[in-house]
């Protein structure tokens, strides 16, 4: 007999950042993001992508970009370049190849 290995879809994105959010991520404006998937296939929403940013990529400083399970005010939060409000929010599903952005509009002074 073989082994079962139980192959773990993955759904790729394209995550950027704006405004001084890329220095919480190791000075990078852009990411490939590949978030895993549940074996039954679940739809990955806007707030597991953020589960998941936390856990393996942000590098300092997360209470700048996260409060609780969603994105702190002050940052605007785009889905193809739309207002991730307009899109359903943190309970958006993520589609195979969309752009989510992230851009802080708070500024020391």
């Amino acid at each position: 007999c073989f082994p079962v290995f139980e192959v773990m879809a993955v759904l790729d994105i394209k995550v950027e950042f704006g405004g001084g959010l890329e220095l919480l991520f190791d000075n990078q404006k852009t990411l490939s993001v590949s978030i895993p998937r549940a074996s039954d296939d679940t739809a990955v929403t806007i707030k597991d992508v953020l589960v998941h940013l936390k856990d393996h990529h942000v590098r300092e400083r997360p209470e700048m970009f996260l409060q609780g399970d969603t994105v702190r005010p002050g940052v605007l939060t785009l889905v193809n370049d739309t207002d991730w409000e307009l899109c359903g929010g943190a309970e958006y599903e993520v589609q195979p190849g969309d752009n989510l952005t992230f851009i802080s509009t708070l500024h020391g002074g």
